[in-house]
């Protein structure tokens, strides 16, 4: 009997009923709204993410770890799983979804104040409003703590200038929390788009991330009023918070663009014949697959773990630095991998590969490098920090 990777240590039994169900939703809205257009999308350089939106809205997906406003209030396990299945679709889908939930909605939620949240996360629970997280600048990625944007007091308004890139949903976004120092330290601020004096710019030319909306947004003199700040956003602690519970979902969605890579190579396998067999047959090829569904399962174990650990509230931030080191690296290792097996037909467009490693080749980067990652868990290891 043929197994698929994940059924070799039947991990579907550590799920509960609610948690494959929720699964199995995600899993047929990619099957039916996404495959039949995606390689188009990716090839195209464009993804139609409002209506796209308005689908996982309507499916509760948009912050479904939160609660109230909206939210659907569900576990950080079938959040993950959520992710898992929207980056088997492409990593580009899970990006609009956790940019949305863990990043914006999740700082206006955790940190901003009870008329912000009345007015943003209800139509961005919906899809009706896209968010996007302003805290990356052009030359402050790893370090965000020397961010240059700013923002000064003006009577009782607040002044922002300054310019964030690589902001995924930038171009079609409603609003921004976007992170600037002012004379107090960082702080968070709830930015309309439509303000005066912000301009969000497409980014072009991307090898990866093709299907994602991805910008850079300048700010010239944005004017504020005093409720734009998020007021319980007080220091760099806030922003790495969010991103810290981005990270989840990238842990787990990783390992759906490795399964995706995985499960297309195996069909490929059984029926790509060579030297009067299939591929699949040969020892070489075996030990390969074999060596992938080890390290998926293994990824999503981790996974697992960590989401439970979150479900309890004891998830710490080193442990998600785990958590998406590990996920990511080997979920590029298995597209890499998958792409030998393929041969010349894995760098074709027909097949998810290559597209799954170019996304994966971002995912590695952003939200922290493997080497930021590397350096956190070090630091909780000797008790010695050496960012610097």
């Amino acid at each position: 009997m043929v197994v698929a990777p994940l059924d070799l240590l039947d991990l579907d039994t550590s799920l509960s009923d609610e948690e494959r169900q929720i699964r199995g939703v995600v899993r047929q809205l990619i099957d039916e709204r996404v495959r039949p257009h995606v390689a188009d999308w990716y090839e195209q350089g464009r993804v139609p993410a409002r209506e796209l939106a308005l689908e996982f809205g309507r499916l509760g997906l948009l912050g479904m770890h939160l609660t109230g406003y909206g939210c659907a209030g569900a576990s950080a396990v079938a959040y993950g799983l959520a992710c898992l299945e929207l980056e088997a679709g492409d990593s580009g889908l899970r990006s609009l979804v956790s940019v949305q939930g863990s990043l914006a909605m999740y700082a206006i939620w955790r940190y901003g104040s009870e008329e912000q949240k009345q007015r943003w996360l209800p139509p961005m629970a919906a899809g009706e409003a896209i968010g996007c997280f302003g805290l990356t600048e052009p030359d402050h990625g790893s370090d965000p703590a020397s961010m240059t944007t700013r923002a000064r007091r003006d009577g009782t308004d607040w002044v922002l200038t300054g310019g964030k890139m690589w902001i995924t949903n930038a171009p079609v976004a409603d609003v921004a929390v976007i992170w600037a120092r002012t004379d107090d330290g960082v702080r968070g601020f709830a930015v309309p788009m439509d303000t005066p004096g912000v301009t969000a710019r497409e980014i072009r030319h991307k090898m990866s991330l093709r299907a994602s909306s991805t910008g850079e947004i300048v700010l010239d003199d944005v004017r504020l009023p005093a409720d734009a700040w998020l007021p319980e956003a007080i220091g760099l602690r806030a922003p790495l918070s969010c991103l810290t519970e981005a990270r989840h979902g990238i842990v787990w969605g990783a390992l759906g663009a490795a399964r995706d890579c995985l499960d297309a190579t195996l069909d490929y396998a059984r029926g790509r014949e060579q030297f009067g067999r299939p591929i699949a047959g040969f020892q070489l090829t075996q030990a390969k697959l074999a060596d992938m569904a080890v390290e998926l399962q293994k990824g999503f174990l981790l996974a697992l773990h960590l989401s439970r650990l979150a479900d309890a509230g004891r998830l710490r931030p080193e442990q998600v630095s785990v958590g998406k080191l590990n996920n990511v690296r080997e979920a590029l290792a298995i597209a890499r991998q998958c792409r030998t097996i393929l041969g010349a037909n894995g760098i074709s467009g027909e097949y998810p590969i290559m597209r799954h490693a170019n996304n994966l080749e971002s995912v590695l980067t952003y939200e922290g490098t493997s080497e930021i990652h590397q350096l956190v868990i070090g630091e909780k290891l000797t008790g010695l920090a050496a960012f610097a």
